[in-house]
C-alpha cells in the first residue's frame, strides 16, 4: 500500500485506468485526470473551493430542462464550444463556408416551409428577405439542399423563451431548387443577453461581463455527400459583435441587409448570402446538429 500525496495520486488514477478496453474513452479520461489533477495543484485547490465548485455544476445539472440546456450554454460561454468547433472543422478534408455555434436553442421538428415564406407567425418589424445559394467548394449549385433557421424575434426571445416550448415561431425548414436558390422572409433579429437566472447566467456576471450576444441568425445545411453546416450570420452595426458572449461570431460571417435589386422579393432590404458545403469523408456521415433537448433523459 501506497500513501498518496498530491503527485502521486495522479499515476494511481492512471493506473487504475489503465485497463480500459476502449481506446478512445482511455485517451480521454486519462487526459482528463491528467489535466484535472493539475489544474487542482496549479491553483491550490482547497476543500471549500471544491465543494463549490461540485455545488456549482450540480446547480447547472439541475437547471437543464427539455427547453433549456445550461450545459451547453456553459461550454458556450467558456469558450469550449468554439473550440470543439475549430477541432471538427479542421478534421475535414476541406473547409467550405465558415461554422459557427449551434447553441442551446436548436429545435427538431420546424414546419417546412416554402421559398419565400415568412418564419414568424406575427411581426411588428419591417420584415427583410435573406436569400443565396448553395454549392459545393467548386461553386457547383446543390439542389434541394435543406436549409433549417432559426432566430430571436425583434424583441430578442426565441419560441422557446416566449412560447415555453409549446408553439415553434421565428423558425423554418427549407428546400433548395434546382439552382441551389432558397430565400425566406424574416425580421431582424435582436441581440440579446444569455439566460442570466440561472448558474452560467451568475457566473458571467460575477465575471464582470455583459452577456451578450450581438444580432443573428442560425443556419444549418446538410445535403447527402456533405458535411453538415452549422453557421450563422451576424449584422455587423450590433454594438456586440465585437464581444459576442459566447465567441461565435467571424468576420466573414458579418452582413448587413440593404437594398437590392437583385433580391427574389426587391421590395424589401435583404442579406445576400451564398453557403459552400464541404463534401464528406468516406464514411463520414457529416452531422453535426442535435437538439439539445435530446441529452434529457427519456421520461420513465
Amino acid at each position: 500500500m501506497q500513501d498518496l500525496d498530491e503527485n502521486t495520486a495522479t499515476d494511481a488514477a492512471l493506473a487504475q485506468m489503465a485497463n480500459t478496453p476502449n481506446p478512445r474513452l482511455k485517451q480521454i479520461m486519462e487526459a482528463a485526470v491528467r489535466h484535472l489533477h493539475a489544474f487542482a495543484r496549479e491553483v491550490d485547490l482547497t476543500p471549500e473551493e471544491w465543494l463549490t465548485g461540485i455545488g456549482y455544476l450540480t446547480k447547472v445539472g439541475q437547471a437543464c430542462t427539455p427547453i433549456r440546456q445550461e450545459f451547453i450554454l456553459l461550454s458556450d460561454i467558456l469558450g469550449l464550444s468554439a473550440v470543439v468547433n475549430a477541432l471538427h472543422d479542421k478534421k475535414a478534408r476541406e473547409l467550405g463556408t465558415q461554422s459557427s455555434l449551434l447553441g442551446p436553442f436548436y429545435r427538431e421538428g420546424a414546419p417546412e416551409l416554402p421559398l419565400g415564406a415568412c418564419i414568424l407567425e406575427t411581426t411588428t418589424a419591417p420584415q427583410i428577405t435573406l436569400y443565396g445559394r448553395v454549392t459545393d467548394n467548386d461553386g457547383t449549385p446543390i439542389p434541394g439542399a435543406r436549409v433549417q433557421v432559426w432566430q430571436t424575434n425583434e424583441h430578442g426571445l426565441y419560441d422557446l423563451q416566449q412560447h415555453g416550448g409549446e408553439a415553434m415561431d421565428m423558425r423554418g425548414n427549407f428546400c433548395c431548387d434546382d439552382q441551389g436558390n432558397f430565400h425566406f422572409r424574416t425580421v431582424r433579429p435582436l441581440g440579446y443577453s444569455i439566460p442570466m437566472d440561472g448558474p452560467v447566467g451568475e457566473l458571467v456576471q460575477q465575471q464582470n461581463r455583459h452577456g451578450f450576444r450581438p444580432s443573428h441568425i442560425h443556419i444549418l445545411i446538410s445535403a447527402p455527400g456533405h458535411r453538415e453546416l452549422v453557421t450563422a450570420l451576424y449584422f455587423g452595426d450590433d454594438p456586440n459583435i465585437e464581444s459576442d458572449t459566447v465567441f461565435g461570431v467571424s468576420a466573414s460571417l458579418v452582413v448587413q441587409a440593404k437594398d437590392d435589386p437583385d433580391s427574389p422579393i426587391p421590395s424589401l432590404q435583404a442579406v445576400r448570402y451564398d453557403f459552400r458545403l464541404a463534401r464528406a469523408a468516406e464514411g463520414e456521415s457529416g452531422r453535426v446538429g442535435a437538439d439539445p433537448a435530446a441529452l434529457m433523459p427519456a421520461a420513465q
